[in-house]
């Protein structure tokens, strides 16, 4: 149940795709700890993502102001 709930407020949020650029220096970005992780990141940060709804402890340690990394608990009671 609680998935099919979840699966129509995502289809009904604005969204848009990104890409990220095969050439990448991540070394620019700020690290995360999971470096697999780091493309995204740095993904949304180029792309200007204003908010990153992810459950990955490794993006929600992060102190970061953009995009704001939230859960999805905490982008329902701030948005």
């Amino acid at each position: 149940m609680k998935r099919a709930v979840l699966d129509q407020f995502f289809r009904e949020l604005p969204f848009e795709l990104v890409y990220t650029p095969q050439a990448l220096d991540l070394s620019e970005f700020p690290s995360v700890r999971d470096a697999k992780d780091s493309p995204i990141l740095a993904t949304a940060i180029l792309e200007d993502v204003d908010v990153f709804v992810t459950g990955d402890k490794d993006f929600l340690v992060l102190d970061i102001e953009i995009p704001d990394i939230v859960t999805i608990a905490e982008f329902l009671e701030k948005y």
